[in-house]
């Protein structure tokens, strides 16, 4: 199993303390920090965007910048994530009828490519472009709002991704999004994913540093 990794979710941090709880993830066992980008169209709600990035990285060298498209013609708004510093680029197959090109675009500039998978979207949508991906994301709550429950159906479709990897010989890792906790996690871990995308379970926390160890803590089964 590919190593566990956290990618706390900024949708869920305090929009005034930006910089403290960046700064609380860089010094918690996070790699990643999560950044949705929302047009209002995708999905309803509108969050950050592109010229965000560059100050997330001035307040956090270390961090990957794991950014999720939530956009309609991603195509559009790759160049300018390219341009902010994104680490990781996250597009929906649903978002555009062009996504190998899209995925290609990320690729060539030396970027990490995600594809993103909505619950009801069957994955045979992605399989003809896994074998060009860096990671795949499995949305487990219905895209553009935090603190929904996990859908628990969405378990299958890890379980069949990580299997097609195997067979095929491909290499990528597998992330979740939504209805993250300790408990959740474990499940798709045992389904296949390994990539963990936590927001209000961290932000929420009383303690978002015991949020953030209670799920790298599945390493240790690993």
């Amino acid at each position: 199993m590919n190593e566990v990794i956290v990618a706390p979710s900024v949708l869920a941090a305090d929009y005034m303390n930006l910089e403290k709880d960046m700064k609380l993830i860089e010094t918690s066992p996070a790699k990643y920090v999560h950044i949705d980008i929302m047009d209002g169209s995708f999905v309803p709600a509108i969050a950050y965007g592109a010229d965000w990035i560059p100050g997330f990285k001035k307040v956090s060298k270390d961090l990957v910048m794991d950014v999720h498209l939530m956009a309609v013609n991603p195509e559009n708004k790759i160049p300018s994530l390219i341009e902010a510093g994104a680490d990781i680029i996250g597009i929906h197959v649903e978002a555009t009828p062009h996504i190998h090109r899209a995925l290609q675009m990320i690729k060539a500039a030396g970027i990490k490519a995600e594809v993103v998978l909505n619950p009801g979207t069957p994955v045979s949508m992605i399989e003809p472009v896994l074998g060009l991906v860096d990671q795949v994301l499995v949305m487990t709550v219905n895209p553009g709002f935090g603190g929904q429950k996990f859908l628990p159906e969405t378990l299958s479709k890890i379980s069949q991704i990580r299997a097609i990897e195997k067979l095929n010989g491909y290499s990528f890792d597998i992330e979740v999004d939504g209805g993250i906790n300790s408990d959740t996690a474990k499940l798709a871990n045992e389904a296949g994913a390994n990539v963990f995308v936590a927001g209000s379970y961290v932000f929420g926390s009383d303690d978002p540093m015991k949020a953030i160890e209670s799920i790298y803590a599945l390493n240790e089964n690993n």
